[in-house]
């Protein structure tokens, strides 16, 4: 079994845990989805964008850019970070519920993943390798 009892070791490894977690999930939302989408609204677009909120497309999509490039680049640093969890989890339960809600399990467990993922980053914070730990001292 392993099993760690020095309060110093688990707090470190808690908090580079947080690190890795906010690298991963913020990379990967914002390179892997969130830029794609700020493309799109640069160049216009949204026309075809999903409109789960009754907001229009090209509203959508700039929400939805912002949340998944911006608050995941901060996510990122550790900045404002949860703060910025807050659009995030706005956005794939929107992704998960409304646009895919319909859809098999397969097509919504992605949002569904990054929702889990951008939670647990609000209720626990960024860790002490963030911007906001540096800012804190």
């Amino acid at each position: 079994m392993f099993a760690i009892k020095n309060t110093a070791t688990l707090a470190k490894m808690n908090d580079f845990g947080l690190l890795i977690l906010r690298l991963s999930a913020g990379g990967m939302m914002a390179f892997g989805h969130g830029l794609g989408k700020l493309t799109g609204v640069l160049k216009g677009g949204g026309a075809s964008f999903p409109d789960p909120l009754g907001i229009g497309g090209q509203l959508s999509l700039g929400l939805a850019a912002g949340a998944e490039f911006f608050a995941a680049l901060l996510i990122i640093l550790g900045l404002k970070t949860r703060l910025s969890a807050i659009p995030l989890v706005f956005s794939m339960a929107v992704a998960a519920f409304l646009v895919h809600g319909n859809d098999p399990f397969m097509k919504k467990e992605k949002a569904l993943l990054y929702l889990v993922m951008f939670l647990v980053v609000l209720f626990c914070g960024p860790g002490k390798h963030s911007v906001d730990s540096k800012l804190r001292k």
